[in-house]
């Protein structure tokens, strides 16, 4: 009996069923990248972003991009505040999203923009320029967690870093540079409201030769940037 015994073949394991196999890979490498964008953004909340796509395919349809990173603390804060007045007046109150731009524009029927500058610097720094609703749907998902890791003076600062001024020329400094010939630390007010009305369709207007529109706007933003400077919507980020 006890020869029949160990000559018995081991039971082999039961095998996992094909599906559950392919839902385990599939969690595995879901929860790797959620790993990996985490560490992106992670990373991204100290170091200078070296490059976007957005720059990568620009630098491959121009033959080159201007594009110099420099701190918070070398950009005029008349840039910071006219930026942000233009953008997001509300860019200290709210989480990433603006609720009541939303409702607003949707209220327009869609036809204005609710994109917050949390927003415009996740889709500059970590996605693709388009208007797929898998890039939104990214968006959506990435913007809360960066305004959770970042505090709000490097969204801004990342944002001025990336964002274009002209066609082929990203940051604050290039643009101060190829515009006007100074750092952006020496931007004045009204060069600074001249650069953020150039946003958001840079290659369409300039900052140093402005149209009728242009020096409106410029003029509009100039109210604005002291008007968020006196009722602290400016705190979150200001020196």
């Amino acid at each position: 009996m006890a020869k029949r015994a160990a000559r018995r073949k081991p039971k082999s394991k039961p095998k996992v069923p094909f599906l559950r196999r392919v839902r385990r890979w599939l969690f595995r490498g879901l929860a790797l990248i959620i790993l990996l964008m985490l560490g992106w953004i992670a990373l991204y909340a100290i170091v200078p972003v070296p490059t976007t796509p957005y720059m990568i395919a620009e630098a491959r349809r121009l033959g080159g991009v201007e594009r110099d990173w420099v701190p918070m603390e070398e950009i005029s804060p008349h840039l910071q505040r006219a930026v942000v007045a233009a953008e997001d007046a509300n860019f200290c109150l709210h989480w990433g999203f603006d609720m009541e731009a939303i409702r607003d524009a949707i209220e327009d029927g869609g036809t204005r923009g609710a994109s917050t500058i949390s927003q415009q610097t996740v889709k500059n720094a970590f996605l693709w320029h388009g208007r797929s609703w898998l890039r939104k749907a990214l968006e959506a998902v990435i913007t809360p967690v960066m305004e959770a890791i970042w505090p709000k003076s490097r969204v801004l600062e990342v944002y001025l870093n990336v964002a274009e001024f002209d066609e082929g020329v990203f940051g604050a400094e290039a643009a101060a540079r190829h515009y006007f010939g100074v750092s952006a630390a020496d931007l004045t007010e009204t060069q600074a409201a001249r650069l953020a009305a150039v946003l958001p369709a840079p290659q369409a207007r300039s900052a140093s030769n402005p149209s009728d529109f242009v020096r409106r706007r410029a003029a509009s933003i100039r109210d604005g940037a002291a008007t968020i400077r006196a009722d602290g919507r400016a705190d979150c980020f200001a020196n």
